[in-house]
């Protein structure tokens, strides 16, 4: 099963869940609970922190879940705030997610140094659902902004360009596994 967020950032091969980690992980939970995939693939946008450039594609099968406040030592968390679905010995560029977009590149560039490279709201929360229900799961991002004070504008600036690019990367994709 495909996924993606929903509202702006729809496709026509993928199934909506929500915007947000809430919405999501809620959503996602009921369509597992009643018709259970096999797959989940989550599409989306990214914003970088630094190392990934505007249009870039990234795939992915761990998420973290850090907040800024963590990156300046005013927050600790109990929970477990890595997840992956990863079995191979590739190393994956980790996808942070958060209910919020992050827009102080000085404070960004520390994520680097924990080795996570790109943000997306949802995917903490698919890969969070897909290892409850044992579902393999990953994600395939296009980059449309930096993670700085031009995160709003650069995103809606090329947000349409890169779902076509994500969509012909993902149908690409998907021919290339059907020849197998």
């Amino acid at each position: 099963m495909i996924i993606c967020a929903g509202n702006n950032e729809t496709f026509e091969f993928a199934q909506p869940t929500g915007i947000g980690m809430i919405e999501t992980a809620m959503n996602l939970t009921r369509l597992c609970l009643f018709d259970k995939p096999e797959l989940l693939l989550f599409i989306g946008s990214a914003g970088s922190y630094g190392n990934h450039k505007i249009f870039d594609i990234v795939e992915s099968k761990t998420a973290s879940n850090i907040e800024l406040s963590f990156l300046s030592n005013d927050a600790y968390t109990p929970l477990d705030n890595v997840v992956s679905t990863n079995t191979t010995d590739v190393k994956d560029v980790v996808v942070n997610s958060s209910n919020y977009i992050s827009t102080n590149k000085e404070l960004t560039k520390k994520f680097l140094g924990l080795g996570i490279g790109i943000e997306n709201m949802e995917f903490f929360a698919v890969l969070q659902v897909a290892q409850e229900f044992n579902i393999p799961a990953g994600g395939v991002f296009c980059v449309t902004n930096f993670t700085d004070e031009n995160a709003h504008e650069d995103f809606l600036k090329n947000h349409e360009q890169a779902k076509i690019i994500l969509a012909e990367h993902v149908k690409k994709r998907i021919k290339e596994l059907t020849k197998k």
